[in-house]
């Protein structure tokens, strides 16, 4: 395939992807915003955003089943339909989401049938982004994987991009009422944004690297996964931890935290929010093409150290409660966490053989994604509670813990670049 057909696929990737992480990224947004107060209205207001939080890492747990089962179906039947089946899926999610009726309108119902929408929208993305990422590697051309794979990834950051440019957006059209229906039209938008993503997801061909094991599947591949890399599934959930911990407490936690604690206006956090999401997506494309180069480990090294360093002034900064300043912390710690989210596409890649790969990446990322994603937001809100003045300072000792989980696992991996796992 020529450089422009790897550059659709790409692409395809990327956009696909996109939709996919507005459509999970939204909710985190709504969880700081709006989720307690329509559907939690009854407790006081720190159990109802712990509730709300908790909803919100429900979707997680399902992540690392999805990506069990889809990874299945993608290593055995190919890559290209079971995209189209969870790009589908979530959004459709997103859709229901967006006309739930409150607890208001029909009580304990309402929590119930937001968290099962949650827990199903998790399955499927758990299924699509190691897919999504697989597709761009391996179509690839040799010594491009973590460039071109860093493409799909830019569907995080421009993900959050449209989600908080959504709800932005809502905001402002429909003022005082936003917490009447203003909130449903960002979710409502998911339907067509997914027609979008289909359209480009469709037009791409399966990839190259599975057409050449098609004949060679492996009856239960994620078993023979388990069996045989069990360490790197577990060492590679634990390099996703500490950036998941970190970035969900950066995208989610620290938007209910400033609105609520810090009494900064809504509309500052969700732009910078807008700003750090955009540096994120130049910086990734330039640290994964770094590491092309120079190797995988010391870029995202690098990360993993940012995330620690970093973990005390992030909070110092917005603690200043300077629109300024609140603006240059989260899009340091947007951009600087790029350095190991950029590269971990074909980083994973690497790590599994052709025809175990889908399962392989999907459940070692996911995994992480669930221990480390989706417990930070609820975990950051207790430890604001731990001491009696509600100092952040436990807040940014649990994101340095995750930054040495990750930079350790690292280590014990050591360098994958140009030691892709065979068949």
């Amino acid at each position: 395939m020529g450089s422009s057909g790897v550059r659709r696929v790409a692409l395809a990737s990327s956009a696909g992807n996109a939709v996919e992480l507005y459509d999970f990224l939204l909710y985190g947004t709504a969880t700081a915003l709006v989720f307690d107060k329509l559907f939690f209205p009854s407790f006081d207001p720190r159990i109802a955003t712990l509730l709300a939080f908790a909803t919100f890492g429900a979707g997680f747990l399902a992540r690392p089943l999805g990506g069990v089962v889809i990874g299945h179906f993608g290593d055995r039947i190919g890559r290209r339909s079971m995209l189209v089946l969870t790009l589908t899926a979530t959004g459709v999610c997103t859709a229901l989401i967006g006309v739930l009726p409150t607890y208001n309108s029909i009580g304990i119902a309402a929590p119930i049938l937001l968290v099962a929408l949650r827990v199903v929208q998790g399955f499927f993305l758990g299924g699509e982004q190691g897919g999504a990422t697989l597709m761009a590697v391996e179509h690839a051309p040799p010594g491009r994987s973590a460039w071109y794979g860093s493409w799909t990834f830019l569907g995080s950051p421009v993900g959050l991009l449209l989600a908080n440019g959504a709800m932005a957006l809502a905001t402002a059209v429909s003022g005082d009422a936003f917490l009447d229906w203003g909130w449903r039209i960002p979710f409502l938008f998911s339907l067509v944004l997914v027609g979008v993503g289909l359209y480009v997801r469709l037009s791409v061909e399966e990839s190259p690297e599975f057409r050449s094991v098609q004949r060679e599947t492996v009856r239960v591949p994620v078993v023979e996964v388990v069996r045989r890399s069990w360490r790197k599934v577990l060492l590679g959930a634990g390099v996703n931890l500490g950036f998941n911990m970190f970035i969900f407490v950066l995208a989610t936690f620290v938007v209910s935290y400033g609105t609520r604690q810090l009494q900064i206006p809504r509309s500052v956090l969700l732009n910078a929010s807008l700003v750090g999401a955009a540096a994120q997506a130049v910086a990734l494309l330039g640290f994964a093409w770094l590491s092309d180069r120079v190797g995988r480990l010391p870029v995202m090294l690098g990360g993993a150290a940012f995330l620690g360093v970093f973990a005390l002034p992030l909070f110092w900064l917005l603690e200043t409660r300077s629109p300024t300043l609140v603006l240059v912390a989260l899009v340091l710690g947007f951009a600087g966490s790029a350095a190991l989210f950029g590269p971990m596409p074909a980083y994973y890649a690497e790590l599994f053989g052709t025809r175990v790969r889908y399962s392989g990446v999907s459940l070692s990322y996911q995994l992480g994604a669930v221990l480390g994603g989706g417990l930070s937001p609820l975990v950051a809100t207790w430890l604001l509670g731990v001491t009696p003045t509600h100092d952040s300072w436990p807040v940014s000792l649990y994101l340095i813990a995750g930054a040495l989980v990750s930079a350790l696992c690292l280590l014990a991996i050591g360098e994958t670049l140009r030691t892709k796992a065979k068949r």
